[in-house]
């Protein structure tokens, strides 16, 4: 394990009616961490934390919340411009509503440079080309608006705009889960392919447990805002605590058409398998 690039301690979110994530804690070093979980377990929240926008009237709290050296939580708006882009970026989940739809890709990429460094005109151009490349596509994309692109398109340019400044961490959030099958697997492998050649951290978002068993080290497995199990990504398919368990088995292929999938019990209590994960 390398020098933690994030450390997250007894990470706390509440709102007035509910707390959305309780006592989280996670460490994300040079490796590729997945948080999973059913919708509304509190895997988007905590990366809204680490990226500062969790909105009011939320209130983030947490023992130590900590970015490439940065307590986010003594943060003010100065530093969290020069740290967002820079150190951390992040890839939403849909580009759809994430890009603007009245400015071309060429606009939305320069964007993302102007925010963060002082380059010339050519100099952009130099770099918002190359970075088209690097995600897959050719220079006739950068004329383009969101609403030419397809999904599939989209989500590649939300790659290039969140690596436009090299960033050491980049969280995506859910960036497959609009996509089919075949672009969910070229998504996850271009990424995969860009940490490793940056040397990039990634925290990853999804309830796609066989592509996170594939292109991840670790998994942390979220449950009613809580922790419930950690293990290393390819020991998914062995995994014991019944909420893991359930979410590997219940997925649905060719194999098990027209055969109900497993439930889980949840009025069994998992005390035993939630002490080891924690």
């Amino acid at each position: 394990m390398t020098e933690p690039r994030v450390i997250v301690d007894a990470l706390n979110i509440d709102y007035p009616a509910a707390r959305v994530v309780n006592n989280l804690s996670f460490t994300l070093g040079n490796e590729r961490l997945a948080l999973v979980g059913e919708s509304g377990s509190g895997k988007s929240m905590s990366a809204r934390a680490l990226m500062g926008l969790v909105r009011q009237p939320g209130v983030v709290s947490a023992r130590q919340l900590n970015v490439l050296g940065n307590d986010l939580l003594t943060l003010n708006n100065r530093r969290w411009q020069a740290l967002r882009g820079n150190g951390i970026a992040m890839v939403l989940q849909d580009p759809r509503y994430a890009l603007n739809p009245v400015k071309n890709v060429a606009a939305q990429l320069e964007e993302a440079l102007t925010l963060h460094q002082s380059l010339s005109r050519k100099e952009r151009a130099e770099r918002v080309r190359e970075m088209i490349h690097a995600v897959g596509l050719n220079d006739a994309v950068l004329a383009r608006y969101p609403g030419e692109l397809s999904g599939g398109m989209g989500q590649r340019i939300m790659i290039a705009i969140a690596l436009m400044n090299n960033p050491q961490v980049l969280i995506a959030d859910e960036p497959t889960s609009a996509l089919d099958a075949r672009l969910r697997n070229q998504i996850l492998e271009l990424l995969v392919q860009q940490c490793e050649q940056r040397q990039m951290a990634m925290l990853l978002i999804s309830h796609d447990l066989p592509l996170v068993a594939e292109h991840c080290d670790r998994v942390l497995v979220m449950y009613q805002g809580e922790k419930v199990d950690e293990m290393a990504a390819n020991q998914l398919p062995q995994a014991t605590h019944p909420y893991t368990r359930t979410l590997w088995t219940c997925r649905p292929d060719a194999s098990t058409y027209g055969q109900m999938l497993p439930t889980l019990d949840r009025t069994q209590p998992w005390e035993e398998s939630n002490n080891g994960a924690r």
